[in-house]
């Protein structure tokens, strides 16, 4: 091969790795070092009889923001969506869960795009996060989907549940584990339209509830079809339970400050203090995941036993180090881990150090060059004058 075509070779198959492992392969290398994770026999509830049964494998992601028309520019689009996709196939080829939980804010512009562009929209969603046969997928409405409270009309909610199957309560029964997505635009408390709704399957999984663990009158349980088995729900909505900031969560990725300082308004970054405990009355859940903030949050649940968990956003438009959340559930006990994906900095910087060593290389060749014409010349002349 000639000096040239040899240099260009090289170069080129630099250039391409660089390429494949900071768009591909990095996120095979950063997803493989998380696996499901085991249960703890010390966590069992030991009023709840174990099945025997194998646990459920959940993933859970949350705001999506796929970008829109006004506030998207083409190339950030493009740049979100195929880190999205692969960061979520991957988790799909390597996890392979038997449920997936999508926790709100889907779209960045769903409240106030067209019809068609909101039939875009579902395309590219059901594109970007396709999932296997054996693999269901449910979701939960959030605010950029449908709008705030004071916004949402019956014609954002209806295009949203038709399109994406998502009532706003819904109860979801896998071999004794039982996950309740509610609405959280729903919990107003005023009477509209959709907290009438919300109300109303509230009160109705409350009874199913109550009947399947025999705490309710039984001749009143025949109008309710009961549980196989009964077990603590996991609650799953967009907006986080009702807290004043982010303060006491200190995640890995919890906000930074001064970001976690800032007061959360009721009903805006949080649930409200009496849709709170609305919630934890009527589902009294063993676990608590919401999204909405971006940030991540652990925390102990504000009435009874257990957890909440805040997932950040999956978007590194909104996050720096994005993550998901791989669990898994029996009816009398959880485990969960969150999977962080590769950072936005680290690919940055991958890329730049690609480019330093690829300038230091176009260097070296061309002294090399320099040095051989050099040395060309003063064998010529050496010649010359013997």
């Amino acid at each position: 091969m000639r000096p040239n075509l040899k240099f260009l070779f090289r170069t080129s198959c630099g250039i391409l790795f660089l390429f494949f492992y900071c768009e591909f392969l990095i996120f095979y290398t950063t997803q493989f070092n998380c696996d499901w994770p085991h249960l703890n026999p010390a966590n069992e509830d030991a009023s709840i009889d174990p099945t025997g049964e194998a646990p459920v494998k959940i993933m859970v992601i949350a705001d999506t923001h796929l970008l829109g028309s006004k506030n998207g520019h083409w190339f950030d689009k493009l740049r979100r969506e195929w880190q999205m996709y692969r960061a979520f196939q991957t988790a799909m080829a390597l996890h392979k869960p038997e449920l997936v939980f999508v926790l709100g804010d889907l779209m960045d512009e769903g409240l106030w795009c067209s019809r068609s562009e909101f039939e875009y929209y579902v395309k590219r969603f059901y594109k970007l996060f396709t999932v296997p046969k054996e693999t269901k997928m449910y979701v939960a409405a959030g605010n950029h989907d449908i709008g705030f409270h004071y916004r949402v009309s019956p014609y954002l909610n209806h295009r949203f549940v038709q399109a994406f199957d998502a009532p706003a309560v819904r109860l979801v029964s896998v071999r004794g584990n039982h996950f309740v997505l509610v609405n959280s635009v729903a919990l107003q408390g005023d009477g509209c339209f959709l907290c009438r709704e919300a109300e109303q399957q509230l009160s109705k999984i409350e009874k199913i509830l109550q009947c399947s663990k025999g705490t309710y009158y039984s001749d009143k349980c025949k109008a309710h079809k009961k549980l196989e088995k009964y077990s603590r729900p996991i609650l799953m909505q967009h907006y986080p339970l009702y807290r004043q900031s982010d303060m006491e969560c200190n995640d890995f990725d919890a906000a930074p400050y001064p970001v976690k300082q800032e007061r959360f308004r009721e009903s805006w970054e949080c649930l409200s203090q009496e849709a709170t405990l609305q919630l934890l009355n009527q589902v009294k859940p063993r676990l608590s995941l919401s999204g909405h903030t971006h940030h991540g949050c652990t925390r102990p649940l504000p009435m009874g036993e257990g957890l909440e968990v805040t997932i950040p956003s999956f978007s590194w438009r909104n996050k720096d180090n994005p993550n998901y959340m791989l669990a898994v559930f029996t009816p009398n006990n959880y485990a969960y881990m969150k999977c962080e994906l590769p950072r936005e900095s680290t690919v940055i910087s991958l890329y730049l150090f690609g480019v330093a060593l690829f300038l230091i290389w176009l260097l070296y060749n061309f002294m090399c060059r320099k040095k051989h014409k050099f040395l060309s010349v003063l064998a010529t002349f050496s010649i010359f004058f013997k």
